[in-house]
């Protein structure tokens, strides 16, 4: 087909669309089904814990390690990515490369086993790997397809239909669970459920990898520019983080408040990584069907949950200011991670679950836009988003490799959460150094 002009309402929605195709993995498998499923999946073995290396390991502490491993290796290839969707002259080759090694991985899941943990493991690496990976194709387009006064708009559409169909597949794959005979699969009933788990994971890849076609359809291959491959070329994403960060020499409100950002968004994103197999070892469910079902329903209540936690976060940053928000906001998680310490029962976890998804959502939504508002005049933007985004999946790393550590000494996943709560005393503290009236726009 004919390639679409710059702006054109198609191109616009077709890139938007790749949220609709991809959200499906970070809802179904980062956070809801497959948490459920690799805990059941042990206790119905009657152990909780893998051999690596002739050592044991406790089984939630092994997937915070290959969690960590996969953003190590998405954090140190990251600039690499971004240099070659800027230079190499047919993004979109990579964007569905990444997209099919993610969805794929999905799809094997299906397979996983104790028998074969080596792969199994592989299966969920591999998936992490291609849909952040994919994100950076993704997010590069958007300077490329929009102009600057529609990529806002644009980009929230993005996530909107990010979230809808997300949960719609979600709503799917729940009925599955909790019906599985309803839906022709045979077994007992923690059989069943567990098969109906095992093909919600193929549904996840063959959504992720049939609904992305909308978007390939439209997307352009991309700029090619003529630039011979030299080492400086190899490197420029390095070279471009290091000069943000002699930039941030100069720049103390932006400096501090990226310290404290690392401290706390390690925590931020360690919680919502891990909640859900938190959930479903730490909290007393009466039947395993019971915790199914109310693990997925604590997931979609913090779905929903966070968008008002956004819209509320943003009309207290504009009557208080954005630092005295986060600053709140961090006293609000770490209440939480100490509160989480005492969670037994489904009430308690679906309250802190409402908790959760009210400061989710806006703490994150809150330390981007603060970001933005910190950032000195200057027209080279990407570079900064892109340092930030580093420092985020360099904080997940740290924060899951703690939260593993603690998790596999103490054999308790209740003290490694509570750990957490010291991280947002120290970005509160850490918050308190940023200068307040340094933000543009306040």
């Amino acid at each position: 087909m004919a390639t679409l002009e710059k702006g054109h309402p198609k191109l616009l929605n077709a890139w938007a669309f790749y949220d609709w195709a991809n959200s499906v993995y970070s809802l179904v498998i980062a956070s809801a089904v497959f948490p459920i499923f690799y805990e059941m999946i042990f206790k119905e073995s009657g152990r909780n814990y893998v051999t690596v290396f002739g050592m044991e390991c406790k089984d939630t502490a092994m997937i915070s390690f290959v969690t960590a491993f996969a953003f190590l290796i998405v954090a140190i290839f990251s600039p690499f990515l971004s240099g070659i969707a800027d230079y190499i002259g047919n993004k979109k080759a990579f964007l569905r490369f990444f997209c099919y090694l993610g969805a794929i991985s999905c799809i094997c899941l299906y397979w996983f086993d104790l028998n074969q943990l080596f792969l199994s493991y592989a299966f969920y690496f591999f998936g992490l790997i291609g849909f952040w990976s994919s994100l950076v194709f993704y997010n590069s387009y958007l300077p490329d397809i929009a102009f600057p006064e529609q990529q806002d708009k644009v980009s929230a559409r993005g996530f909107s239909m990010g979230y809808f169909g997300s949960t719609l597949l979600l709503i799917l794959n729940l009925a599955m669970v909790m019906f599985p005979h309803s839906f022709g699969i045979s077994g007992t009933e923690i059989e069943a459920s567990m098969k109906a788990m095992r093909i919600s994971f193929i549904t996840v890849g063959v959504w992720w990898i049939g609904f992305s076609h909308i978007t390939y359809y439209y997307l352009p291959k991309g700029n090619k520019k003529n630039v011979k491959i030299t080492r400086d070329f190899i490197f420029k994403g390095f070279n471009e983080l290091r000069l943000v960060w002699k930039q941030l020499q100069e720049n103390l409100a932006l400096k501090r408040y990226l310290y404290s950002y690392f401290v706390f968004i390690m925590a931020v994103q360690t919680v919502m990584l891990v909640a859900t197999y938190f959930g479903a070892t730490e909290v007393s469910w009466e039947t395993p069907s019971q915790k199914t079902t109310g693990l997925i329903i604590s997931i979609l209540l913090i779905q929903l949950v966070a968008v008002l936690g956004a819209f509320l976060t943003s009309k207290a940053s504009a009557k208080y200011g954005n630092i005295n928000t986060l600053i709140f906001l961090n006293s609000f998680w770490a209440i939480l991670c100490g509160f989480a310490y005492f969670i037994e029962t489904p009430i308690h976890f679906y309250t802190t679950a409402a908790f959760v998804g009210l400061v989710m959502g806006g703490i994150q939504s809150l330390a981007r836009s603060t970001y933005s508002k910190l950032l000195p005049e200057t027209k080279d933007t990407a570079s900064f988003f892109s340092f930030y985004d580093v420092t985020e999946k360099i904080g997940i790393v740290i924060g899951m490799s703690i939260y593993g550590i603690i998790d596999q000494i103490t054999g308790s996943m209740r003290n490694a959460i509570v750990f957490l709560g010291v991280f947002f005393i120290i970005g509160l503290l850490l918050l308190l150094r940023v200068p307040k009236n340094a933000l543009r726009n306040k």
